[in-house]
Protein backbone atom coordinates (compact mmCIF):
# COMPACT_ATOMS: atom_id res chain seq x y z
CA UNK A 1 0.00 0.00 0.00
CA UNK A 2 2.82 2.42 0.88
CA UNK A 3 4.48 1.82 -2.48
CA UNK A 4 1.22 2.58 -4.31
CA UNK A 5 0.73 5.85 -2.48
CA UNK A 6 4.28 6.95 -3.21
CA UNK A 7 3.83 6.13 -6.87
CA UNK A 8 0.66 8.24 -7.03
CA UNK A 9 2.39 11.13 -5.29
CA UNK A 10 5.35 11.02 -7.63
CA UNK A 11 3.00 10.72 -10.59
CA UNK A 12 1.05 13.78 -9.45
CA UNK A 13 4.19 15.85 -8.84
CA UNK A 14 5.44 14.89 -12.29
CA UNK A 15 2.19 16.04 -13.89
CA UNK A 16 2.25 19.36 -12.05
CA UNK A 17 5.88 19.99 -13.02
CA UNK A 18 5.09 19.15 -16.63
CA UNK A 19 2.22 21.62 -16.69
CA UNK A 20 4.29 24.29 -15.02
CA UNK A 21 6.85 23.79 -17.77
CA UNK A 22 4.10 24.06 -20.38
CA UNK A 23 2.82 27.25 -18.76
CA UNK A 24 6.32 28.72 -18.76
CA UNK A 25 6.77 27.87 -22.41
CA UNK A 26 3.29 29.23 -23.14
CA UNK A 27 4.09 32.54 -21.48
CA UNK A 28 7.29 32.81 -23.50
CA UNK A 29 5.41 31.99 -26.70
CA UNK A 30 2.78 34.61 -25.73
CA UNK A 31 5.50 37.22 -25.51
CA UNK A 32 6.73 36.16 -28.93
CA UNK A 33 3.19 36.42 -30.35
CA UNK A 34 2.76 39.85 -28.77
CA UNK A 35 6.05 41.04 -30.22
CA UNK A 36 5.06 39.77 -33.66
CA UNK A 37 1.73 41.59 -33.42
CA UNK A 38 3.37 44.81 -32.27
CA UNK A 39 5.86 44.63 -35.12
CA UNK A 40 2.94 44.21 -37.47
CA UNK A 41 1.29 47.31 -36.01
CA UNK A 42 4.49 49.29 -36.47
CA UNK A 43 4.49 48.38 -40.16
CA UNK A 44 0.79 49.05 -40.66
CA UNK A 45 0.77 52.46 -38.94
CA UNK A 46 2.96 54.44 -41.34
CA UNK A 47 2.42 57.33 -43.72
CA UNK A 48 2.90 55.15 -46.78
CA UNK A 49 0.61 54.16 -49.62
CA UNK A 50 -1.56 51.19 -48.73
CA UNK A 51 -1.01 51.41 -44.97
CA UNK A 52 -3.95 51.07 -42.63
CA UNK A 53 -3.90 54.77 -41.60
CA UNK A 54 -2.66 56.69 -44.64
CA UNK A 55 -6.10 57.27 -46.13
CA UNK A 56 -7.64 58.62 -42.93
CA UNK A 57 -4.54 60.77 -42.33
CA UNK A 58 -5.03 62.44 -45.71
CA UNK A 59 -8.80 62.86 -45.23
CA UNK A 60 -9.71 62.78 -41.52
CA UNK A 61 -13.24 61.35 -41.15
CA UNK A 62 -14.37 62.59 -37.70
CA UNK A 63 -16.13 65.97 -37.63
CA UNK A 64 -13.91 68.73 -36.20
CA UNK A 65 -15.59 71.71 -34.58
CA UNK A 66 -14.04 75.11 -33.94
CA UNK A 67 -15.71 77.26 -31.30
CA UNK A 68 -14.87 80.93 -30.72
CA UNK A 69 -15.64 82.72 -27.45
CA UNK A 70 -15.16 86.50 -27.41
CA UNK A 71 -14.69 88.83 -24.44
CA UNK A 72 -16.80 91.97 -24.68
CA UNK A 73 -15.56 94.91 -22.58
CA UNK A 74 -18.30 97.11 -21.12
CA UNK A 75 -16.18 99.88 -19.53
CA UNK A 76 -13.50 100.67 -22.10
CA UNK A 77 -13.48 104.41 -21.28
CA UNK A 78 -12.96 103.89 -17.53
CA UNK A 79 -10.19 101.39 -18.16
CA UNK A 80 -8.45 103.68 -20.66
CA UNK A 81 -8.48 106.49 -18.07
CA UNK A 82 -7.01 104.21 -15.43
CA UNK A 83 -10.14 104.42 -13.27
CA UNK A 84 -11.09 100.74 -13.28
CA UNK A 85 -9.99 97.34 -14.43
CA UNK A 86 -11.77 96.03 -17.53
CA UNK A 87 -15.12 94.33 -17.01
CA UNK A 88 -15.46 91.45 -19.46
CA UNK A 89 -18.40 89.32 -20.55
CA UNK A 90 -17.82 86.07 -22.40
CA UNK A 91 -19.88 85.82 -25.59
CA UNK A 92 -20.05 82.51 -27.45
CA UNK A 93 -19.69 79.97 -28.76
CA UNK A 94 -19.72 80.77 -32.45
CA UNK A 95 -19.27 77.30 -33.88
CA UNK A 96 -17.85 76.26 -37.24
CA UNK A 97 -17.48 72.84 -38.82
CA UNK A 98 -13.85 72.47 -39.79
CA UNK A 99 -12.70 70.50 -42.82
CA UNK A 100 -8.97 69.76 -42.93
CA UNK A 101 -7.93 67.30 -45.66
CA UNK A 102 -4.25 67.20 -46.60
CA UNK A 103 -3.36 68.66 -50.00
CA UNK A 104 -0.49 68.13 -52.45
CA UNK A 105 0.55 64.96 -50.64
CA UNK A 106 3.90 63.82 -52.05
CA UNK A 107 6.46 61.29 -50.85
CA UNK A 108 9.98 62.71 -50.73
CA UNK A 109 13.49 61.63 -49.63
CA UNK A 110 13.17 58.19 -51.26
CA UNK A 111 9.79 57.67 -49.65
CA UNK A 112 11.03 58.09 -46.07
CA UNK A 113 9.10 61.36 -45.70
CA UNK A 114 5.89 62.86 -46.98
CA UNK A 115 5.19 66.47 -47.89
CA UNK A 116 1.71 67.97 -47.50
CA UNK A 117 -0.23 71.18 -47.00
CA UNK A 118 -3.01 71.50 -44.44
CA UNK A 119 -5.74 73.75 -45.84
CA UNK A 120 -8.73 74.38 -43.58
CA UNK A 121 -12.28 75.31 -44.48
CA UNK A 122 -14.79 76.60 -41.92
CA UNK A 123 -18.57 76.38 -42.31
CA UNK A 124 -20.69 78.28 -39.77
CA UNK A 125 -23.20 76.20 -37.75
CA UNK A 126 -26.05 78.38 -36.55
CA UNK A 127 -27.67 75.60 -34.48
CA UNK A 128 -24.51 75.25 -32.37
CA UNK A 129 -23.95 78.99 -31.89
CA UNK A 130 -25.32 81.71 -29.63
CA UNK A 131 -26.02 84.19 -32.39
CA UNK A 132 -25.30 85.50 -35.88
CA UNK A 133 -21.63 86.44 -36.40
CA UNK A 134 -22.63 88.93 -39.10
CA UNK A 135 -24.86 90.79 -36.64
CA UNK A 136 -23.39 90.39 -33.15
CA UNK A 137 -20.98 93.22 -32.24
CA UNK A 138 -18.04 92.86 -29.85
CA UNK A 139 -16.10 95.70 -28.23
CA UNK A 140 -12.49 94.67 -27.77
CA UNK A 141 -8.87 95.78 -28.14
CA UNK A 142 -8.07 97.45 -31.44
CA UNK A 143 -5.31 95.03 -32.41
CA UNK A 144 -4.08 96.84 -35.58
CA UNK A 145 -3.54 100.03 -33.59
CA UNK A 146 -1.68 98.21 -30.85
CA UNK A 147 0.47 96.46 -33.46
CA UNK A 148 1.43 99.79 -35.06
CA UNK A 149 2.19 101.46 -31.73
CA UNK A 150 4.29 98.48 -30.64
CA UNK A 151 6.29 98.68 -33.86
CA UNK A 152 7.00 102.36 -33.19
CA UNK A 153 7.89 101.87 -29.53
CA UNK A 154 11.63 102.24 -30.11
CA UNK A 155 11.30 105.31 -32.35
CA UNK A 156 12.14 108.80 -31.14
CA UNK A 157 9.46 111.33 -30.22
CA UNK A 158 10.49 113.34 -33.28
CA UNK A 159 8.99 110.56 -35.42
CA UNK A 160 6.10 109.56 -33.17
CA UNK A 161 4.71 113.08 -32.68
CA UNK A 162 4.08 113.89 -36.37
CA UNK A 163 2.65 110.38 -36.80
CA UNK A 164 0.07 111.02 -34.06
CA UNK A 165 -0.83 114.37 -35.67
CA UNK A 166 -1.45 112.69 -39.02
CA UNK A 167 -3.23 109.56 -37.82
CA UNK A 168 -4.49 110.53 -34.36
CA UNK A 169 -8.16 110.01 -35.18
CA UNK A 170 -7.46 106.41 -36.19
CA UNK A 171 -5.56 105.50 -33.00
CA UNK A 172 -8.50 104.38 -30.86
CA UNK A 173 -7.37 101.74 -28.34
CA UNK A 174 -10.68 99.86 -28.65
CA UNK A 175 -12.94 98.94 -31.54
CA UNK A 176 -16.48 97.61 -31.96
CA UNK A 177 -16.80 95.08 -34.77
CA UNK A 178 -19.00 92.16 -35.70
CA UNK A 179 -17.80 88.67 -34.88
CA UNK A 180 -17.52 87.97 -38.59
CA UNK A 181 -15.25 91.00 -39.12
CA UNK A 182 -13.04 90.19 -36.16
CA UNK A 183 -12.57 86.62 -37.36
CA UNK A 184 -12.40 86.76 -41.14
CA UNK A 185 -11.27 90.30 -41.77
CA UNK A 186 -12.20 93.96 -42.30
CA UNK A 187 -10.45 96.96 -43.78
CA UNK A 188 -8.93 98.83 -40.90
CA UNK A 189 -8.88 102.66 -41.38
CA UNK A 190 -5.33 103.05 -39.99
CA UNK A 191 -3.85 100.20 -42.01
CA UNK A 192 -5.71 101.36 -45.11
CA UNK A 193 -4.05 104.78 -44.93
CA UNK A 194 -0.64 103.42 -44.06
CA UNK A 195 -0.76 101.04 -47.05
CA UNK A 196 -0.93 104.01 -49.41
CA UNK A 197 2.60 105.06 -48.49
CA UNK A 198 3.80 101.58 -47.54
CA UNK A 199 2.43 98.95 -49.97
CA UNK A 200 3.84 96.12 -47.84
CA UNK A 201 1.28 96.95 -45.12
CA UNK A 202 -1.80 94.69 -45.35
CA UNK A 203 -4.88 96.91 -45.10
CA UNK A 204 -7.19 94.09 -44.01
CA UNK A 205 -7.06 92.62 -40.52
CA UNK A 206 -8.77 89.57 -39.04
CA UNK A 207 -7.80 87.01 -36.43
CA UNK A 208 -8.46 84.24 -38.97
CA UNK A 209 -7.79 86.30 -42.07
CA UNK A 210 -6.51 84.15 -44.97
CA UNK A 211 -7.02 80.96 -42.94
CA UNK A 212 -10.32 79.87 -44.47
CA UNK A 213 -9.99 77.90 -47.70
CA UNK A 214 -6.36 78.80 -48.31
CA UNK A 215 -3.60 76.26 -48.85
CA UNK A 216 -1.76 76.98 -45.61
CA UNK A 217 1.86 76.10 -44.84
CA UNK A 218 3.90 73.21 -46.16
CA UNK A 219 4.88 70.47 -43.70
CA UNK A 220 7.24 67.56 -44.28
CA UNK A 221 6.59 64.56 -42.03
CA UNK A 222 8.48 61.37 -41.23
CA UNK A 223 6.53 58.32 -42.40
CA UNK A 224 7.57 56.16 -39.44
CA UNK A 225 8.53 53.31 -41.75
CA UNK A 226 12.14 53.25 -40.56
CA UNK A 227 11.35 53.96 -36.91
CA UNK A 228 7.81 53.74 -35.56
CA UNK A 229 8.60 56.45 -32.97
CA UNK A 230 9.01 58.93 -35.87
CA UNK A 231 5.51 58.31 -37.23
CA UNK A 232 4.00 61.70 -38.12
CA UNK A 233 6.92 63.68 -36.68
CA UNK A 234 7.40 67.07 -38.33
CA UNK A 235 10.70 67.33 -40.19
CA UNK A 236 10.29 70.81 -41.68
CA UNK A 237 7.77 73.66 -41.58
CA UNK A 238 7.76 76.24 -44.36
CA UNK A 239 10.91 74.56 -45.65
CA UNK A 240 12.84 75.06 -42.40
CA UNK A 241 14.00 72.36 -39.99
CA UNK A 242 14.21 74.81 -37.09
CA UNK A 243 12.68 78.12 -36.06
CA UNK A 244 14.30 81.54 -35.80
CA UNK A 245 11.80 83.38 -33.60
CA UNK A 246 13.32 82.63 -30.22
CA UNK A 247 16.59 83.19 -28.39
CA UNK A 248 17.86 79.63 -27.81
CA UNK A 249 18.45 76.54 -29.92
CA UNK A 250 16.21 74.49 -27.66
CA UNK A 251 13.30 76.92 -28.06
CA UNK A 252 13.76 77.02 -31.83
CA UNK A 253 13.65 73.23 -32.19
CA UNK A 254 10.77 71.80 -34.21
CA UNK A 255 9.84 68.81 -32.11
CA UNK A 256 6.99 66.32 -32.31
CA UNK A 257 3.99 65.83 -34.58
CA UNK A 258 1.40 68.40 -35.65
CA UNK A 259 -1.08 66.93 -33.16
CA UNK A 260 -3.01 64.80 -35.65
CA UNK A 261 -0.90 61.62 -35.48
CA UNK A 262 1.04 59.78 -32.80
CA UNK A 263 3.12 56.64 -32.84
CA UNK A 264 1.57 53.31 -31.74
CA UNK A 265 2.32 51.48 -28.47
CA UNK A 266 2.18 54.56 -26.26
CA UNK A 267 3.38 54.43 -22.68
CA UNK A 268 2.02 56.33 -19.70
CA UNK A 269 5.47 57.53 -18.69
CA UNK A 270 6.42 59.17 -21.98
CA UNK A 271 6.29 62.85 -22.89
CA UNK A 272 4.57 63.69 -26.17
CA UNK A 273 5.80 66.68 -28.17
CA UNK A 274 3.61 68.69 -30.53
CA UNK A 275 4.67 71.45 -32.88
CA UNK A 276 1.91 74.04 -33.06
CA UNK A 277 2.24 76.63 -35.82
CA UNK A 278 -0.26 78.94 -34.08
CA UNK A 279 2.17 79.35 -31.18
CA UNK A 280 5.25 79.15 -33.41
CA UNK A 281 6.84 76.64 -31.04
CA UNK A 282 6.78 73.06 -29.79
CA UNK A 283 5.01 72.15 -26.58
CA UNK A 284 4.84 68.90 -24.64
CA UNK A 285 2.07 66.89 -23.03
CA UNK A 286 2.15 64.37 -20.19
CA UNK A 287 -0.07 61.50 -19.07
CA UNK A 288 -3.02 62.53 -16.91
CA UNK A 289 -5.33 59.51 -16.55
CA UNK A 290 -6.99 56.54 -18.25
CA UNK A 291 -10.30 57.27 -19.99
CA UNK A 292 -12.85 55.46 -22.14
CA UNK A 293 -14.27 56.96 -25.34
CA UNK A 294 -17.16 55.05 -26.93
CA UNK A 295 -15.75 51.81 -25.57
CA UNK A 296 -12.21 52.54 -26.78
CA UNK A 297 -9.56 52.62 -24.01
CA UNK A 298 -7.38 55.72 -24.09
CA UNK A 299 -4.67 57.61 -22.23
CA UNK A 300 -5.34 61.29 -21.61
CA UNK A 301 -2.35 63.57 -22.21
CA UNK A 302 -2.41 67.25 -21.31
CA UNK A 303 0.14 70.12 -21.22
CA UNK A 304 1.32 70.71 -17.64
CA UNK A 305 1.93 74.08 -16.01
CA UNK A 306 5.64 73.82 -16.91
CA UNK A 307 4.89 74.42 -20.62
CA UNK A 308 4.08 78.10 -20.06
CA UNK A 309 5.95 78.48 -16.76
CA UNK A 310 8.15 81.52 -16.11
CA UNK A 311 11.90 81.21 -16.58
CA UNK A 312 12.26 81.23 -12.79
CA UNK A 313 9.89 78.28 -12.47
CA UNK A 314 11.17 76.47 -15.58
CA UNK A 315 14.62 77.71 -16.72
CA UNK A 316 14.19 75.89 -20.06
CA UNK A 317 11.61 78.53 -21.02
CA UNK A 318 14.08 81.41 -20.90
CA UNK A 319 14.58 81.03 -24.63
CA UNK A 320 10.95 82.07 -25.20
CA UNK A 321 11.56 85.53 -23.76
CA UNK A 322 11.44 88.06 -26.61
CA UNK A 323 14.03 90.06 -24.68
CA UNK A 324 15.17 89.72 -21.05
CA UNK A 325 12.81 92.60 -20.21
CA UNK A 326 9.90 91.04 -22.09
CA UNK A 327 9.66 87.81 -20.16
CA UNK A 328 6.16 87.32 -18.84
CA UNK A 329 5.06 85.27 -15.85
CA UNK A 330 3.74 81.74 -15.62
CA UNK A 331 0.87 80.90 -17.94
CA UNK A 332 1.72 83.33 -20.76
CA UNK A 333 3.69 83.30 -24.00
CA UNK A 334 4.32 86.46 -25.97
CA UNK A 335 4.18 85.45 -29.64
CA UNK A 336 4.92 88.87 -31.16
CA UNK A 337 8.07 87.56 -32.96
CA UNK A 338 5.85 85.51 -35.29
CA UNK A 339 2.95 87.98 -35.38
CA UNK A 340 4.67 90.83 -37.19
CA UNK A 341 5.58 92.49 -33.90
CA UNK A 342 2.01 92.79 -32.60
CA UNK A 343 1.87 92.51 -28.78
CA UNK A 344 -0.09 89.25 -28.93
CA UNK A 345 0.09 87.02 -25.85
CA UNK A 346 -1.05 83.39 -25.84
CA UNK A 347 -2.41 81.55 -22.82
CA UNK A 348 -4.92 78.90 -21.89
CA UNK A 349 -8.55 80.14 -21.65
CA UNK A 350 -9.36 82.31 -18.64
CA UNK A 351 -5.64 82.16 -17.74
CA UNK A 352 -5.97 78.53 -16.65
CA UNK A 353 -2.66 77.36 -15.09
CA UNK A 354 -1.42 80.98 -15.04
CA UNK A 355 -0.43 83.22 -12.13
CA UNK A 356 -3.53 84.47 -10.33
CA UNK A 357 -2.50 88.11 -10.83
CA UNK A 358 -3.57 87.93 -14.48
CA UNK A 359 -7.04 86.70 -13.52
CA UNK A 360 -7.33 89.37 -10.81
CA UNK A 361 -6.37 92.16 -13.23
CA UNK A 362 -9.72 91.86 -15.04
CA UNK A 363 -13.28 91.05 -14.04
CA UNK A 364 -15.28 88.24 -15.60
CA UNK A 365 -12.80 85.36 -15.71
CA UNK A 366 -13.09 82.05 -13.86
CA UNK A 367 -10.51 79.41 -14.86
CA UNK A 368 -11.86 75.85 -14.66
CA UNK A 369 -10.11 72.65 -15.63
CA UNK A 370 -13.24 71.10 -17.12
CA UNK A 371 -13.82 73.95 -19.58
CA UNK A 372 -10.34 75.35 -20.17
CA UNK A 373 -7.89 72.43 -20.17
CA UNK A 374 -6.30 71.24 -23.41
CA UNK A 375 -6.15 67.46 -23.71
CA UNK A 376 -5.67 64.54 -26.09
CA UNK A 377 -7.24 61.11 -25.56
CA UNK A 378 -5.10 58.58 -27.44
CA UNK A 379 -5.63 54.86 -27.87
CA UNK A 380 -2.33 53.48 -26.54
CA UNK A 381 -2.16 50.48 -28.90
CA UNK A 382 -2.53 52.41 -32.15
CA UNK A 383 -1.77 56.00 -31.08
CA UNK A 384 -4.98 57.12 -32.80
CA UNK A 385 -6.63 60.25 -31.26
CA UNK A 386 -10.17 59.30 -30.19
CA UNK A 387 -11.05 62.63 -28.56
CA UNK A 388 -9.32 66.00 -28.30
CA UNK A 389 -9.90 69.54 -27.13
CA UNK A 390 -7.35 72.16 -28.14
CA UNK A 391 -8.01 75.34 -26.18
CA UNK A 392 -6.08 78.58 -26.44
CA UNK A 393 -6.66 82.24 -25.66
CA UNK A 394 -5.52 85.30 -27.61
CA UNK A 395 -4.62 88.32 -25.49
CA UNK A 396 -3.15 91.77 -26.09
CA UNK A 397 -0.54 93.34 -23.85
CA UNK A 398 -1.96 96.80 -23.12
CA UNK A 399 0.45 99.20 -21.40
CA UNK A 400 1.90 102.70 -21.59
CA UNK A 401 3.82 103.37 -24.81
CA UNK A 402 5.94 106.54 -24.85
CA UNK A 403 4.72 109.15 -27.30
CA UNK A 404 1.13 107.89 -27.50
CA UNK A 405 -0.97 110.07 -25.22
CA UNK A 406 -3.97 107.72 -25.21
CA UNK A 407 -1.92 105.11 -23.31
CA UNK A 408 -0.47 107.35 -20.61
CA UNK A 409 -3.05 106.44 -17.93
CA UNK A 410 -3.27 102.74 -18.67
CA UNK A 411 -2.49 100.14 -16.07
CA UNK A 412 -0.41 97.36 -17.66
CA UNK A 413 -2.87 94.55 -18.39
CA UNK A 414 -2.95 91.31 -20.34
CA UNK A 415 -6.28 91.94 -22.06
CA UNK A 416 -8.24 88.83 -23.22
CA UNK A 417 -9.69 89.12 -26.74
CA UNK A 418 -11.08 85.63 -27.39
CA UNK A 419 -10.43 81.97 -26.80
CA UNK A 420 -10.98 79.04 -29.12
CA UNK A 421 -11.86 75.41 -28.60
CA UNK A 422 -11.00 73.02 -31.43
CA UNK A 423 -12.65 69.70 -30.60
CA UNK A 424 -13.05 66.28 -32.15
CA UNK A 425 -14.55 62.94 -31.09
CA UNK A 426 -14.03 59.76 -33.08
CA UNK A 427 -17.03 58.88 -35.28
CA UNK A 428 -18.94 55.59 -34.99
CA UNK A 429 -17.61 54.12 -38.24
CA UNK A 430 -14.04 54.70 -37.11
CA UNK A 431 -14.90 53.21 -33.70
CA UNK A 432 -16.09 49.98 -35.37
CA UNK A 433 -12.89 49.68 -37.42
CA UNK A 434 -10.68 50.43 -34.44
CA UNK A 435 -12.51 47.97 -32.17
CA UNK A 436 -12.05 45.23 -34.80
CA UNK A 437 -8.32 45.98 -35.00
CA UNK A 438 -7.97 45.98 -31.21
CA UNK A 439 -9.89 42.69 -30.94
CA UNK A 440 -7.59 41.01 -33.47
CA UNK A 441 -4.53 42.37 -31.64
CA UNK A 442 -5.85 41.12 -28.31
CA UNK A 443 -6.74 37.66 -29.60
CA UNK A 444 -3.44 37.15 -31.40
CA UNK A 445 -1.38 38.46 -28.48
CA UNK A 446 -3.25 36.33 -25.91
CA UNK A 447 -3.82 33.17 -27.96
CA UNK A 448 -0.97 31.22 -26.29
CA UNK A 449 -2.31 32.25 -22.90
CA UNK A 450 -5.70 30.83 -23.85
CA UNK A 451 -3.98 27.53 -24.67
CA UNK A 452 -2.18 27.61 -21.32
CA UNK A 453 -5.47 28.35 -19.54
CA UNK A 454 -7.09 25.41 -21.32
CA UNK A 455 -4.16 23.22 -20.27
CA UNK A 456 -4.60 24.41 -16.69
CA UNK A 457 -8.28 23.51 -16.75
CA UNK A 458 -7.42 20.06 -18.13
CA UNK A 459 -4.85 19.62 -15.34
CA UNK A 460 -7.45 20.42 -12.70
CA UNK A 461 -9.93 17.98 -14.28
CA UNK A 462 -7.22 15.30 -14.43
CA UNK A 463 -6.32 15.82 -10.75
CA UNK A 464 -10.00 15.56 -9.77
CA UNK A 465 -10.36 12.33 -11.72
CA UNK A 466 -7.16 10.99 -10.15
CA UNK A 467 -8.42 11.76 -6.65
CA UNK A 468 -11.79 10.14 -7.37
CA UNK A 469 -10.10 7.03 -8.74
CA UNK A 470 -7.91 6.83 -5.64
CA UNK A 471 -10.96 7.06 -3.36
CA UNK A 472 -12.75 4.35 -5.32
CA UNK A 473 -9.76 1.99 -4.94
CA UNK A 474 -9.66 2.55 -1.19
CA UNK A 475 -13.37 1.80 -0.93
CA UNK A 476 -13.00 -1.43 -2.93
CA UNK A 477 -10.08 -2.58 -0.79
CA UNK A 478 -12.11 -1.93 2.35
CA UNK A 479 -15.01 -4.05 1.11
CA UNK A 480 -12.78 -7.08 0.27
CA UNK A 481 -10.49 -7.04 3.34
CA UNK A 482 -9.90 -10.53 5.11
CA UNK A 483 -11.34 -10.66 8.69
CA UNK A 484 -9.67 -13.33 11.06
CA UNK A 485 -11.98 -15.73 13.01
CA UNK A 486 -11.59 -16.63 16.73
CA UNK A 487 -10.37 -20.01 18.18
CA UNK A 488 -13.86 -21.19 18.97
CA UNK A 489 -15.01 -20.74 15.41
CA UNK A 490 -11.88 -22.53 14.22
CA UNK A 491 -12.55 -25.58 16.47
CA UNK A 492 -16.16 -25.81 15.36
CA UNK A 493 -15.07 -25.62 11.78
CA UNK A 494 -12.50 -28.33 12.24
CA UNK A 495 -15.01 -30.58 14.02
CA UNK A 496 -17.52 -30.08 11.30
CA UNK A 497 -14.95 -30.90 8.70
CA UNK A 498 -13.87 -34.04 10.63
CA UNK A 499 -17.40 -35.38 10.99
CA UNK A 500 -18.21 -34.74 7.41
CA UNK A 501 -15.12 -36.57 6.28
CA UNK A 502 -15.95 -39.81 8.29
CA UNK A 503 -16.99 -42.71 5.96
CA UNK A 504 -20.65 -43.77 6.21
CA UNK A 505 -19.75 -47.44 6.41
CA UNK A 506 -17.76 -46.93 9.61
CA UNK A 507 -20.68 -45.10 11.14
CA UNK A 508 -23.05 -47.98 10.45
CA UNK A 509 -20.73 -50.55 11.85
Amino acid sequence: MTVTRRSCALYGVGIVCAHLLIIGIGLWVAQVFRTVMHNRLKKEITLTEGSRVFGTWKSPPPPVYMQYFFFNVSNADEFEKGLAKPILTQVGPYTYREYRPKANVTHVNDGTMVSAYSPKTFIFLREKSVGDPKVDVITTANIPVWAVMEKMRTMSLFKITPFTWLYGKYLSLFTSRTVDELLWGYKDPLLERLSKSKPEVEETFGLMYKKNGTLGDEFVYHTGEQNYLDYGRVHTWRGESELSFWTSNQSNTINGTDGSAFHPLLRRDERLYIFTADLCRSIFMEYDKDVDVKGIPAYRFTPPRAVFASKEENPANEGFCVTPKECLGTGLLKVSPCRKGAPVVASFPHFYLADSKYVDAVEGLSPQKEHHQTFLDLNPTTGIPVRANKRAQVNILMEKIPGFISTRKLNSTIFPVLFLNESVVIDDASVARLQKLLLIEKLVSNFPLLIVALGGIMLIVFIILLVREHKQKKTAEKDTTYTPVNDKEMDETHKSNYISMTPTADKES
